[in-house]
């Protein structure tokens, strides 16, 4: 399987030290060693790194660690490939373009039958079961609303039907973002931390490494972390139920979903 990381904050922030720990799991202290991107928003728009090789030995993944770009919303993934060779094209997270704005999709676990799932204006360029999902799942946004929705409890609730029926094929673990919300489905394994004032002392669980995040914060900020397990040792991770979607905005969990 695979591994995910999300971020979604109310002031921009780096996600080096979430992605420092993610990227040792890329085949030096877990194997998913078969390739990995990251996502950073710029407004509307995705900023990607993609490689398929193994994140810990990614003189690229090292230059993204070790420079940091701030942003309100990151997607990144590691991958342990089930379905489909190791390509760039099969390299999470993938993006598409929706009602003007890049839509960035990263999954974890195996969607069973994912070619019988309708498609339209959104096609795959690789050949993971992954991707087909996604594109399904924009298609059916795409057709179900004109445009963005002005309701968000409109877009949030046909997300969370929608990959729910999918969802039913397999583990459907994924993140989606859109430049302003952070959506996480928890099919098996997913978790979240919020980090707020007053902040403290974190260590991650992959690497020697630890930030008092009370240093480098102010007592606004607020910071979601979302990981398919836990990134550091000394925090209280909050463990979703299978069958839920999150909703992440401005550092909050906004809405939490039956997506069954």
């Amino acid at each position: 399987m695979c591994e995910l990381l999300g971020m979604e904050c109310n002031v921009p922030t780096d996600i080096v030290f979430s992605f420092s720990g993610l990227r040792q799991r890329g085949g030096r202290t877990a194997e998913h060693a078969d390739g990995w991107g990251l996502a950073l928003y710029e407004g509307k728009a995705a900023r990607v790194f993609l490689e398929p090789t193994a994140a810990a030995s990614s003189p690229l993944a090292r230059f993204v660690a070790d420079n940091p770009i701030k942003t309100l919303l990151a997607i990144g993934h590691i991958r342990k490939k089930t379905r489909g060779p190791v390509t760039l094209a099969n390299t999470h997270p993938f993006v598409r373009e929706l009602w003007g704005r890049d839509w960035v999709f990263a999954h974890n676990g195996t969607v069973r039958g994912a070619r019988k799932l309708k498609l339209g204006r959104f096609r795959p360029i690789g050949t993971t079961d992954s991707e087909h999902a996604y594109c399904h799942l924009l298609e059916v946004l795409r057709s179900s609303f004109r445009d963005h929705p002005k309701k968000l409890g409109d877009l949030r609730q046909a997300l969370a039907e929608a990959a729910g029926r999918v969802g039913r094929r397999g583990s459907f673990n994924f993140l989606l973002g859109d430049g302003q919300r952070l959506y996480a489905r928890c099919a098996t394994r997913l978790c979240y931390i919020i980090r707020k004032a007053p902040f403290g002392f974190a260590r991650l669980s992959d690497d020697d490494v630890a930030v008092d995040f009370s240093e480098v914060t102010t007592p606004r900020d607020r910071v979601a972390i979302v990981s398919t397990v836990p990134l550091t040792t000394n925090e209280a991770w909050t463990h979703g139920e299978p069958g839920t979607l999150w909703v992440f905005d401005k550092g909050r969990l906004e809405a939490t979903l039956p997506s069954r």
